[in-house]
């Protein structure tokens, strides 16, 4: 799980197309559907904290999770800036730790792909169980099968910034089901004017369809709810490039969204 090291320092500029405000709207929605509108909540893989930044806005105590000390120096960077009360803590999803229970854990940027055991899946799962007040809510979302095969798979994506460009190879096996990612940067060096100082990370990510999600929530303990097309209120689709699920804690009934 050694992401997001090099990478850290350029993150939000290469993701400043992700509406994390749209997206953070979207999960107070689905969120007050279930009566909460307040309260703890984590994010795991919080990475910078832009969405954590964004629920925070929305009047819920933020927990931060994530496994990247770079990332996380970058979401107290944010946390300075805004003044909310965001408690971050560098822990793996796979072995998180809380010192009690939250009303609702979230997960975005398709971070339970980088999980690429269903062991260890199912594991993350067990332990938003865990700390999940009764009836509590878990949403996260993921990449699709067809997202990697058909969209991703065996292409090369780059980008160039004044600051900073990147050279982003994929390859997809669709026998293991994992997606490599070949990352190398070009970060501009602010002490020596005209030079760039070159990164290289690979990052894996495992293809999980929606009916394997659905057999780990259960195997977990936790309900599985709904899922949408990314961030609709629509079924997902043959074509779905990410999936929004929603599970819960099995403590006691809740209302229907």
């Amino acid at each position: 799980m050694e992401a997001y090291t090099g990478f850290a320092e350029v993150y939000d500029i290469f993701m400043d197309n992700v509406p994390y405000q749209e997206w953070a709207a979207y999960i107070r929605e689905i969120l007050a559907g279930y009566g909460i509108k307040n309260g703890l909540v984590l994010e795991l893989g919080c990475g910078t904290g832009s969405l954590t930044e964004c629920m925070a806005g929305y009047g819920y105590d933020m927990i931060g999770a994530d496994s990247s000390g770079e990332m996380l120096e970058l979401a107290m960077r944010k946390k300075e800036k805004s003044g909310h009360d965001i408690l971050y803590l560098l822990q793996d999803m796979r072995e998180f730790e809380l010192y009690g229970t939250v009303q609702a854990v979230v997960s975005v940027c398709d971070c339970v792909n980088y999980i690429l055991e269903e062991e260890e899946l199912t594991e993350v799962f067990c332990l938003v169980n865990n700390y999940l007040d009764p009836g509590g809510i878990f949403l996260f979302d993921f990449n699709t099968e067809y997202k990697y095969r058909e969209i991703l798979g065996d292409q090369v994506i780059a980008e160039n910034r004044e600051d900073a460009s990147f050279i982003w190879d994929n390859y997809y096996d669709e026998d293991e089901e994992i997606n490599e990612y070949e990352l190398t940067l070009f970060i501009r060096d602010e002490e020596k004017r005209g030079l760039y100082r070159r990164y290289q990370e690979t990052h894996f990510q495992k293809a999980y369809t929606l009916e394997k999600m659905k057999t780990l929530i259960a195997r977990s303990g936790l309900i599985f709810e709904k899922a949408y097309d990314a961030y609709t209120r629509e079924p997902p689709k043959k074509d779905s490039e990410r999936i929004c699920v929603i599970a819960r804690e099995n403590g006691k009934g809740i209302m229907e969204i």
